[in-house]
C-alpha cells in the first residue's frame, strides 16, 4: 500500500523509531537476561530463544503503543505534537510492562526473577523492565525525530 506523499515523513519516522526500538531492545534484553532465573536454568539455546522472542515482543509493544498514541493525540505528528505522542507512548508501554511482568511472574509463572533483580512496588515489577520502557523509547524518539525534540525532552 502506498501512502500519500503527505504521510511519507510520518512513515519514515515510524520506521526509524521501530528500527531503533528493535536494536535497543535487543541490547537491553541481552543485558538484563542474567537477572532472570532462565540465566541459571536455561540452555544457551533457550536463552537465545528467550532474547529473540522478547525482542520481537518488544517491537510489537513499541508499534502498538506508538499507534495508540498517534490515534489519540497524533494529529500533525511528527511535525507537531511530538511531546504528547512520546509521553503517551511511554506511559502505555510502562503500564503494559508492569501488567505483563505481574501476569507472567505472579499469575502464570512463565518466568521468574533472580534475587538480584531490583523490584519496584506495588506489584514487585522488575526495575530493569520498567527502565527499559523509559530509556529505549526516549532514545528511539530522539533518533527518529532527529532534532525535532526540544532539548529538555
Amino acid at each position: 500500500m502506498n501512502l500519500p506523499a503527505a504521510n511519507q515523513p510520518q512513515r519514515r519516522t515510524i520506521m526509524r523509531y521501530l528500527s531503533v526500538m528493535a536494536a535497543g531492545n535487543l541490547v537491553w534484553e541481552i543485558a538484563h537476561v542474567p537477572l532472570y532465573t532462565l540465566w541459571l536454568t536455561g540452555t544457551g539455546g533457550e536463552i537465545a530463544y528467550a532474547i529473540l522472542h522478547c525482542t520481537l515482543g518488544d517491537v510489537l509493544i513499541a508499534a502498538t503503543t506508538l499507534g495508540l498514541a498517534l490515534l489519540l493525540v497524533g494529529r500533525g505528528w511528527p511535525v507537531q505534537r511530538v511531546q504528547p505522542v512520546a509521553l503517551l507512548t511511554i506511559i502505555f508501554a510502562v503500564a503494559y510492562t508492569v501488567f505483563s511482568e505481574w501476569l507472567n511472574i505472579s499469575v502464570r509463572g512463565a518466568w521468574a526473577y533472580r534475587d538480584i533483580m531490583p523490584t519496584v512496588p506495588p506489584f514487585g515489577t522488575g526495575l530493569t523492565p520498567v527502565l527499559q520502557w523509559l530509556a529505549v523509547p526516549l532514545i528511539a524518539f530522539r533518533f527518529a525525530l532527529r532534532q525535532r525534540l526540544p532539548s529538555h525532552f
